[in-house]
């Protein structure tokens, strides 16, 4: 089995694993036709895990409901009815077929009764911005590569986070971090300037937590000088291998590590920086807490990124919500409740920086 098809099968197995036993609908959504394809995969391999699938046809429209889907809602009325509501109707093999996957926008549309069990987004190319169908998704696979899967979000009622962040997040990145460079590498002044402004004191223990291919280190060190330390933390080797010259030139220690568990004891770290990592994190709150269990009271975290909410939500085609982690009230609420005061908030186009200071408590 190559790379390929053993990331299709890493993919398939968690999608089997999170798909409830009994009566449930699964529906796969894209902008173009990748769902139909993914959702064939999912349905062949639902089957041979021993379930009994029916999978709907791409062409469903709006109207009178197939086979499938009309055994879903019986069986789904069935259930709900519970021992003792009633006569109860006689097994068929509709009702033992009672799992059916489909796909396409038109599915979607029409769900069972009491919604589709699970929503599975994927993240292509949009066609156009703000045509994002992600909101109430129960899963999200990047797509961008169709060769290569890339679970994204997975919500915790389905399976727990461990099951699937660290595992998903390295699969992301690796396949990226040889091109990393090329593509955004000319963010580098945009990274010294965010460093520059926000205050590290010479001397002091820095972190770049999430550093990447070590775009900040230079500009850590220059802040810190000479008698401070710096330190390059990544989840993925292979980023942390294409980090090994700024890692270098900025005198910098690297650690392969996971932002939600840091190697390192409380209250030791006197700044964080974390360039486009609280995105990435599955749970905000405990990502904040556990980066404030490492830094001292009155120490900084310095969130970046070299583009702006507004911009990063075009270019990934969708609008930007009032709740999402990085708004500013959403963060300055999660970053009272981790330990954190945020004392400086900006959000122009051509970047995002918001600095705390750990207040030595929740």
């Amino acid at each position: 089995m190559d790379g390929a098809a053993r990331r299709w099968a890493e993919v398939l197995d968690l999608l089997v694993e999170v798909v409830p036993p009994g009566p449930a609908g699964v529906i796969v959504d894209s902008f173009d036709g990748h769902s139909r394809v993914v959702a064939d995969r999912l349905a062949a391999a639902l089957r041979a895990g021993g379930r009994s699938c029916a999978r709907l046809p791409s062409t469903g429209t709006p109207g009178p409901v197939s086979a499938g889907m009309a055994g879903l809602r019986r069986a789904q009325r069935l259930a709900q009815a519970g021992p003792g509501a009633g006569p109860r109707l006689a097994p068929t093999p509709l009702l033992q077929q009672a799992l059916v996957v489909a796909d396409g926008p038109q599915w979607r549309a029409q769900a069972p009764d009491g919604g589709w069990t699970v929503v599975i987004w994927l993240r292509t190319q949009p066609p156009a911005a703000g045509a994002d169908r992600s909101a109430g998704a129960h899963v999200v696979i990047d797509l961008h590569d169709p060769g290569w899967p890339v679970i994204r979000h997975v919500d915790a009622a389905l399976t727990g986070r461990d099951r699937w962040y660290l595992a998903e997040s390295r699969a992301f990145f690796a396949a990226r971090a040889a091109t990393w460079d090329s593509r955004f590498g000319d963010d580098q002044p945009a990274y010294a300037a965010a460093v520059a402004e926000s205050g590290l004191p010479a001397g002091a223990t820095v972190v770049d937590v999430g550093c990447g291919t070590g775009r900040a280190l230079p500009a850590l060190r220059a802040a810190v000088g000479p008698t401070g330390t710096v330190v390059g933390l990544d989840v993925t080797p292979q980023m942390l291998a294409v980090a090994g010259p700024n890692g270098a030139a900025a005198t910098a220690g690297l650690v392969v590590a996971d932002a939600r568990r840091l190697p390192f004891a409380a209250a030791g770290i006197d700044a964080i920086f974390a360039a486009g990592l609280i995105m990435h994190l599955p749970d905000t709150i405990a990502g904040l807490r556990e980066l404030a269990r490492v830094t001292r009271p009155g120490g900084r975290l310095v969130l970046f990124h070299p583009s702006g909410r507004a911009a990063l939500a075009a270019r990934h085609g969708r609008a930007l919500r009032p709740d999402e982690p990085l708004a500013e009230g959403p963060l300055r609420i999660s970053a009272v409740r981790a330990g954190w005061q945020v004392v400086h908030y900006d959000d122009p186009p051509d970047r995002f920086l918001a600095i705390a200071v750990r207040t030595g408590g929740e």
